[in-house]
C-alpha cells in the first residue's frame, strides 16, 4: 500500500442502487444469468495511489447475459458524476463479469462530491458510488504480497511505460472500412502468482487482448490477441470501423497468473487505451 493522504471523504458506502425499486445492498448485482434480455450494472473495484499523488478509481461491470453484448451510449443512460469525470466509461458491454476495465483519476487533493457511475437499461437504473475508505485500497501498482506485479505496457517503443487497470491513452484517426495499424509493447517481471489461488508459472508470456471500449459502431480486429515474451515485445494488429464517430479501444495485458479477476489486489493485468476519430 502507498499510504497516500486521501482528502476525498465521502461518507457514502458502496451500494448498488436500483432507483426504480427497493435498494440492493450489494456490490455485485443479484439475479440469474440469462442468455439475453437481462441488465448490465457498474462495479466498483477499489482505488490506488499514483506516483504523482493522484488517485485512480478502478471500475468494471457485470453484464448478466451470457450471450448478449449490450450497447449503452454515453449520455442520460450512461454517465458518471461529477460531470468532470464523465466519458471514460465503456459503452460496449461484453457478456458476464468484466473486472477493472477503466479508471477515473482524481487529483490527490480532491475534496468534491462523491464519484458515482449510473447505467439505465430496460426500465431499471443502477448507480454505484466509489468508496475511498482504506479497506478499498488495491495493490494494482505495487503487486501482491508474494511479489507478483502487473505487466507493463507502452504505446510507443521508447515508452513511457505504465501499469495498472487505469492505463494511459493514445490517439489515432481512421476512415470507415479502412483498417488502421495498432501497436502496443508489453513486458513483465515474470513472477508467478500464488496468493490468489491461480498459480502462475515463471516465464509464461504476457497475453494481450484488444476490445472495443466505446463507440457508435462495430470494430473488427485482424488479430485480437497475442502472446509477448516476459522480457518484452510488440504486438501489431489492425482495427476496422463500421461507422463514423468517436471510439475508444482497450488492450489488456495479463501476466502469468492468467486471470483478470484477481480479487482485491487487481495485481495481474494492465490496460491501455487508444482514442480513434473515424471519418467517412
Amino acid at each position: 500500500m502507498r499510504g497516500i493522504r486521501v482528502l476525498f471523504c465521502g461518507a457514502i458506502g458502496l451500494t448498488l442502487v436500483p432507483l426504480v425499486s427497493s435498494p440492493l445492498h450489494a456490490q455485485a448485482p443479484l439475479g440469474y444469468v440469462t442468455a439475453r434480455g437481462s441488465t448490465v450494472t457498474p462495479a466498483y473495484e477499489g482505488w490506488y495511489g499514483n506516483d504523482d499523488g493522484s488517485i485512480t478509481l478502478s471500475w468494471g461491470f457485470y453484464n448478466r447475459n451470457s450471450e448478449e453484448v449490450i450497447e449503452i451510449p454515453l449520455g442520460p443512460d450512461n454517465f458518471i458524476v461529477p460531470a468532470q469525470f464523465d466519458g471514460t466509461q465503456p459503452t460496449h458491454f461484453t457478456a458476464s463479469r468484466q473486472w477493472g476495465t477503466f479508471g477515473v483519476v482524481l487529483p490527490g487533493d480532491y475534496d468534491g462530491a462523491p464519484v458515482a457511475w449510473t447505467l439505465k437499461i430496460r426500465g431499471k437504473t443502477f448507480t454505484v458510488p466509489a468508496n475511498l475508505a482504506a479497506e478499498w485500497e488495491i495493490d494494482a501498482l505495487d503487486g501482491e504480497a508474494d511479489g507478483n506485479a502487473a505487466p507493463r505496457l507502452a504505446l510507443a517503443q521508447d515508452g513511457p511505460w505504465f501499469a495498472g487497470p487505469g492505463g494511459r491513452y493514445g490517439d489515432a484517426s481512421a476512415g470507415v472500412g479502412r483498417p488502421i495499424r495498432l501497436e502496443v509493447w508489453a513486458k513483465d517481471d515474470g513472477s508467478p502468482s500464488v496468493s490468489i489461488g491461480s498459480p502462475g508459472r515463471p516465464g509464461v508470456p504476457v497475453t494481450l487482448t484488444w476490445f472495443k471500449h466505446s463507440g457508435p459502431g462495430g470494430v473488427t480486429f485482424a488479430e485480437s490477441s497475442a502472446e509477448i515474451p516476459v522480457e518484452g515485445g510488440m504486438m501489431a494488429t489492425t482495427a476496422t470501423f463500421a461507422a463514423p464517430g468517436e471510439y475508444v479501444l482497450r488492450v489488456r495485458a495479463n501476466d502469468a497468473s492468467g486471470v483478470s479477476s484477481a480479487g482485491h489486489s487487481q495485481c495481474c493485468w494492465s490496460n491501455a487505451f487508444v482514442r480513434v476519430t473515424v471519418g467517412n
